[in-house]
């Protein structure tokens, strides 16, 4: 049962990391800083350059949320565990996202004249991914188990 209500606090935890702020920027410090979510973020992509925002949608919103809810059906036995390997796939794909915000930041402080600061949020999106990885593997486990 712990196992399931971890999983099933990931479908809250991820809204709330998706409108956190995930990092501060500002051109000068005395400028003051904006703060950047997932969702401020998809919205100025959608502006701008609207598959690029497919794409980011899917992999920063879609992905990880299918997959949570895909491990959540299995432990419940509502979903076939045959659908793990999908899931893993899904999983992997939400890590894309982490791995681009740390690139910018990486990135934007190359830049003198710009200031990034990591937020809340990037740890808590960050956590959320990961516990979804581990959730995913102790199910897998669990259900080999059950198994034999």
């Amino acid at each position: 049962m712990p196992l399931r209500l971890a999983t099933l606090s990931l479908l809250i935890l991820y809204p709330v990391a998706w409108f956190a702020p995930l990092m501060r920027a500002g051109l000068l410090p005395i400028f003051g800083l904006s703060e950047i979510s997932v969702i401020t973020g998809l919205q100025s992509l959608w502006a701008s350059d609207v598959a690029l925002a497919l794409i980011v949608t899917a992999f920063a919103l879609f992905a990880p949320y299918l997959k949570t809810i895909g491990t959540a059906l299995i432990q419940w036995n509502l979903l076939d565990p045959r659908a793990q390997p999908a899931l893993h796939i899904l999983g992997k794909l939400a890590m894309a996202d982490i791995f681009l915000i740390a690139l910018y930041i990486t990135l934007a402080k190359g830049i003198s004249y710009a200031t990034i600061e990591a937020a809340w949020g990037l740890y808590l999106f960050t956590a959320c991914i990961l516990a979804s990885i581990a959730l995913g593997l102790l199910t897998e486990r669990q259900i080999r188990k059950a198994t034999r």
